[in-house]
């Protein structure tokens, strides 16, 4: 199932897409868990992208609290 949406941290906007499942995947999930696709956006910049494996992790700081909060939120 695909999520699109955004969160407003600490004053950014950042825009996410994450795909998941209902059962966790050791093989292609984000730590073995349910997510299999995730990106983020800032100011239309990417700045995470998960595919499978890791392509871009999160360098600043909206990005690694979004990252965290879509983890818990999904994974």
């Amino acid at each position: 199932m695909w999520e699109k949406e955004s969160l407003l941290i600490e004053g950014t906007v950042v825009k996410y897409w994450v795909k998941h499942y209902p059962e966790p995947s050791k093989d292609y999930g984000i730590d073995g868990g349910r997510i299999s696709k995730m990106e983020l956006r800032v100011d239309d910049k990417v700045t995470l992208h998960y595919g499978r494996g890791w392509d871009m992790e999160p360098e600043d700081g909206a990005s690694q609290l979004a990252y965290s909060f879509l983890l818990k939120k999904y994974n």
